[in-house]
């Protein structure tokens, strides 16, 4: 008997197609958060949006500034739907008041995560980002049927360490393709 269970992609990178028409993930690399019968929600990781932590921290605790040097944070475009709440994406260990537990990772809502990064004292390694992106029920498989992503596992060197402008082309070289060689054309055999 044929084993039809679905396959979630959780935990997985979405590599934008060459002909990604929608500007919002036209060259975006997206870390999946969560994928499931319901839809999928993830964080584009690769387009820093101009914003450091600093600025963000001035903004919620205008008295205090940052204690740390790593207030230079940069923070992401994670997407755009509600580009006004923030992400942290980081190791698991460190769980903060709003934190959902993803296996080797964790992502965190609450104002918290930040403050203790910006005072030195949260995560070494850690990806911020406002707005998410999300997919209804059954769009992200349809989009997958139609060539839209590439798929592979997600690697943490590559999401925390690289250059936010060299991580769609490292994960694609993790499936051996080099991004620049595909045509932009959608086509289907």
């Amino acid at each position: 008997m044929k084993n039809t269970a679905p396959h979630y992609l959780k935990h997985q990178f979405l590599i934008a197609m060459p002909h990604m028409a929608d500007p919002n993930f036209a060259q975006a690399l997206i870390y999946l958060v969560e994928h499931n019968d319901q839809g999928a929600m993830g964080l584009v990781v690769n387009r820093p949006s101009g914003l450091d932590l600093a600025e963000v921290i001035e903004q919620l605790r205008p008295d205090t500034p940052p204690a740390s040097a790593r207030h230079a944070v940069p923070i992401y475009t994670g997407g755009p739907v509600q580009t006004d709440r923030g992400f942290v994406l980081h190791p698991s260990g460190p769980h903060f008041q709003a934190t959902l537990e993803l296996g080797e990772l964790s992502l965190s809502t609450s104002q918290d995560s930040l403050f203790a990064i910006a005072d030195g004292e949260g995560p070494s390694r850690c990806l911020i980002a406002l707005g998410y992106a999300g997919w209804e029920a059954g769009q992200l498989e349809a989009e997958l049927i139609q060539n839209t992503w590439l798929t592979c596992p997600a690697d943490l060197d590559i999401l925390f360490d690289a250059p936010a402008d060299q991580r769609l082309e490292a994960a694609a070289a993790r499936l051996g393709i080099n991004l620049s060689l595909l045509t932009s054309q959608a086509g289907h055999a």
